[in-house]
């Protein structure tokens, strides 16, 4: 036997020690960790520690602190060299490289630092964390992050594309680039993994895997801004040296206690606190290396933040409000019960990371976080429900604002109910993300004196399926065979047959139709709200079987309630959480505005105007609305009122400057545009504008810089991509303008797309109307007979 033999022989009998010896922990933690009541009764006492005053200078090191440092450091990175090379020894043969040698990751974006796969047990485990942070510890076991992977909601769809006969594990990359990154940049999404995966698998995304990020990317180069987990992982690391050099592994509390500056120079990173850290996983593009078709967006959460009046970055949403990130809302400090040093004066940044999961904590009996995600929905902070108007069969006028009009209402009468939802304190869009497994619905009844039932729309029938009629706040992807993309194979996806999502601070009008009993005498009460439930029926009867599960929980985040009289009906006094009467015109002007209602939407805003002539944005939202209606000559004139009543406006300036284009008056669009993107610098809109001005003025250079500016905002921009390959090529930068040219054809709507939707639609009659941008909810037939839930 040779040298060699037995080199490779004691290699592998160190990895297999370590992984036997992981597995055992692994087992050790999984017994002492109860999952229905997780908390810190596995964890050591913290180690004492008095925290210095904020000023206070760092403690010096004395020469021997120095050299014992040193000498630690040292063994450590002598350790965590020979495990990387064993464990890469051990697990480099095996490993599908599917996509080639240097695409180890793909389809995901996430990266590590340096060369081979990185072993799992470098990573400091979340009960040695957990010791001098108890608190996060007790809220992060409780929360999604330490759930990312093992939940039967992730598995079931994951494993779907594991199995899949024309792709398989190394596909699943995709996948758990996110929900399991140590898995990912360990070697075990491969056939016949080398790894044992049983701790990171239980323990999800663990403290160190968010700590050990050192960079979020380039966006000019897809970074993070691109989503599908576009993040740099380190070496993990929980303590840096006196020079700022990482030190892998865990390391003994004393030194981190002597150095706290040094252990946060490690783990703790501004970008942390940015939206751009939650866009690596909280966006995502479903790419051609996934699916063998082309690039679909899937879910962008940050995008929406970005362009929402939250972020500060855009001049165009209706509404304006304090700067909130990701953080602000899920993340909202909370007085600690458990010892952290990481606390400031007693709170903590919440690391449950409220938001609308009830699903998770509800499986695995998390009380605590099921309660507050809970009482977080229901906060009535993020919707506004308002039944706003009503029609009557004898004539077409619009009785509106409810509430502050005079009107009568007759037995028999046929009654259209005009509901107007409100996005105000959402930073996203409703549904977000996964909208084909999430339900948020619209439920409206109508019920006499008695409280019989006149007429339903979205109620749950018995089996727990939602009324098929409801008006669902979420979307339908379909194959291209026009089916429905059950149990979330994205892969399958090649078009989206409707999207009824409502963006960030925009509104919805949703219209029902029901007639009055004949023998009415009394009062009807007409109720409206928004209901949500994390997953949707039919996808948790495909995980657990229709009779194998009891009633996941359905929370109302929203309602209103209005009484309609039999005869004369009075104005009476609004409900504290009742918009102004101006605002309510508003709403229901942006809202007729998407439903492609122009002259609806002018008349809206014209009320508001009347309310509020003082309101700037009022004939702004009256212009913007004649420049989509292609009315130009009174769109200049709502507009150059705006710009009088509010010189300084942004927004009245970027429409400004779509109708100087329109007149061909180049210096004062150049002008506009030039306003704002000097006010606004994130605002993609605006750099795309001032991008095309230029580009028609033959200033390449000037229009060159506005398009590459746009792609670090939006690495997606279909017109940066499109203008960006003519102006490289007449540069004479060849292979950009190639690479501009191919990301444009990629991205583009792939023309023969719609007809996967229109077979969907042909083929499901019952929710059709869904994709029409506005419609009526009715139980009326078209010869006024009566059916059940229809339209």
């Amino acid at each position: 036997m040779t040298k060699q033999f037995f080199s490779r022989l004691i290699l592998f009998a160190l990895a297999l020690t370590a992984a036997f010896a992981a597995c055992a922990q692994a087992q050790q933690t999984q017994q002492s960790v109860n999952p229905a009541d997780p908390g810190t009764s596995e964890l050591a006492p913290p180690p004492a520690y008095t925290p210095k005053p904020k000023d206070a200078q760092p403690t010096p090191d004395t020469d021997a602190q120095l050299a014992s440092m040193a000498r630690f450091k040292a063994r450590a990175d002598e350790k965590f060299a020979a495990d990387h090379k064993a464990y890469n020894d051990l697990v480099t043969p095996a490993y599908n490289f599917h996509y080639g040698k240097g695409n180890p990751y793909v389809p995901g974006n996430i990266e590590p630092v340096g060369q081979g796969f990185m072993q799992p047990g470098a990573y400091p485990s979340a009960e040695y964390c957990g010791t001098c942070h108890q608190e996060a510890y007790s809220q992060w076991r409780q929360a999604l992050h330490s759930n990312s992977f093992r939940t039967p909601f992730y598995r079931t769809s994951v494993n779907l594309l594991i199995r899949d006969n024309t792709r398989g594990m190394a596909f699943a990359r995709f996948c758990d680039s996110c929900h399991n990154p140590i898995g990912v940049l360990g070697a075990a999404l491969t056939e016949d993994g080398k790894v044992d995966r049983a701790k990171f698998d239980s323990d999800g995304l663990t403290c160190m895997t968010c700590h050990s990020v050192t960079s979020i990317g380039d966006a000019m180069k897809g970074g993070s801004v691109n989503g599908n987990a576009a993040v740099v992982i380190g070496v993990p690391a929980v303590m840096v040296d006196e020079k700022g050099n990482r030190i892998p592994g865990q390391v003994p509390f004393d030194m981190i206690l002597q150095h706290p500056e040094r252990h946060s120079a490690a783990v703790m990173h501004d970008f942390l606190h940015k939206p751009e850290f939650c866009a690596a996983c909280h966006k995502a593009n479903l790419p051609a290396p996934l699916n063998d078709y082309k690039f679909i967006r899937a879910f962008t959460a940050y995008d929406e933040w970005q362009q929402s009046k939250f972020s500060h970055r855009s001049p165009l949403p209706f509404y304006t409000a304090d700067f909130k990130t990701c953080q602000t809302c899920h993340m909202m400090r909370n007085a600690i019960t458990h010892p952290d040093y990481g606390a400031k004066n007693g709170t903590l940044a919440s690391h449950r990371w409220l938001a609308g999961n009830t699903a998770v904590p509800y499986y695995y009996g998390f009380k605590d976080q099921l309660d507050k995600t809970i009482e977080f929905l229901k906060t009535g902070n993020y919707l506004k429900v308002d039944i706003f108007a009503i029609k009557r069969n004898s004539d077409e006028k619009l009785i509106a604002p409810l509430g502050k009009v005079s009107y009568k209402l007759a037995p028999s009468d046929v009654v259209e109910a005009w509901v107007v939802v409100q996005s105000t304190g959402i930073g996203h869009s409703l549904i977000p993300e996964v909208r084909d497994l999430y339900e948020g619905w619209l439920e409206f009844s109508a019920k006499d004196a008695n409280g019989k039932e006149i007429y339903h729309s979205g109620f749950l029938k018995p089996d727990g399926m939602i009324d098929p009629r409801a008006h669902s706040f979420t979307n339908r992807p379909v194959t291209d065979e026009g089916n429905f993309v059950d149990n979330h194979k994205v892969w399958t996806i090649h078009s989206v047959a409707y999207d009824n999502s409502v963006q960030a601070g925009r509104s919805v009008l949703v219209r029902y139709q029901f007639r009055m009993p004949a023998d009415i005498t009394g009062a009807v009460t007409v109720t409206a709200k928004v209901n949500y439930r994390h997953l949707r029926q039919s996808y948790l009867d495909n995980i657990f079987g229709k009779d194998d599960h009891p009633a996941y929980p359905l929370v109302e985040i929203a309602s209103r309630t209005r009484v309609l009289k039999i005869g004369e009906n009075s104005p009476e006094a609004p409900q504290p959480n009742d918009n102004e009467d101006w605002m309510r015109w508003n709403n229901l002007g942006i809202s007729l505005l998407d439903q492609f209602q122009y002259k609806e939407s002018v008349d809206a805003f014209d009320e508001v105007v009347k309310l509020r002539p003082d309101y700037a944005d009022g004939y702004t939202n009256i212009g913007l609305t004649e420049i989509v209606w292609e009315k130009y000559d009174s769109a200049r004139m709502a507009i150059s009122h705006a710009l009088k009543l509010d010189p300084a406006s942004a927004r009245a300036h970027y429409y400004d400057g779509l109708l100087q284009r329109r007149a061909g008056n180049s210096p004062a669009e150049i002008a506009d545009f030039q306003y704002v993107v000097e006010k606004f610098p994130e605002s993609r809109d605006a750099r795309q504008q001032l991008g095309i001005t230029y580009y028609q003025q033959n200033r390449d250079k000037e229009a060159t810089e506005q398009f590459e500016a746009l792609q670090t905002i939006d690495p997606d921009d279909l017109i940066a991509h499109y203008n960006l390959s003519i102006l490289y090529r007449r540069a004479g930068r060849m292979q950009e303008a190639r690479d501009q040219q191919g990301m444009f054809a990629d991205k583009k709507v792939d023309p023969g797309a719609p007809t996967y939707s229109l077979d969907f639609l042909r083929a499901h009659p019952e929710i059709s109307a869904e994709s029409i941008p506005w419609h009526v909810h009715s139980d009326m037939t078209e010869t006024g007979g009566m059916h059940n839930g229809g339209k």
